[in-house]
């Protein structure tokens, strides 16, 4: 497996066993959907993404992080908030209405 370039983790609220915060009643699950369906359409091969357990920034939710770049993306509500995320990526800069570290 060649290293990849980018790693997205996308909050779904779990604590221990139980989805419980904010990103998952947010429809974290389907913005999973649509992020690896839009990763495929632009063709960003070299980019993982990885649920996560809570990232514990509910009044941010949903959250999503970029790592090795370190952006923590809130309020990433819907596949507009992806759109401009992924958008950003390729321009290699972080979508700034979205940061929120």
């Amino acid at each position: 497996m060649e290293k990849p370039a980018h790693h997205i983790f996308l909050c779904m609220s779990f604590r221990g066993l139980e989805p419980k915060g904010k990103c998952i009643r947010q429809s974290a699950g389907g913005l999973l959907g649509y992020l690896e369906s839009e990763l495929a359409d632009r063709g960003l091969d070299n980019v993982m993404v990885s649920t996560t357990g809570c990232l514990t920034l509910c009044d941010h939710g949903p959250v999503m992080v970029i790592y090795p770049h370190g952006w923590w993306y809130g309020r990433v509500e819907g596949e507009r908030a992806i759109d401009a995320i992924l958008d950003a990526l390729e321009d290699g800069r972080a979508a700034p209405e979205y940061l929120i570290a």
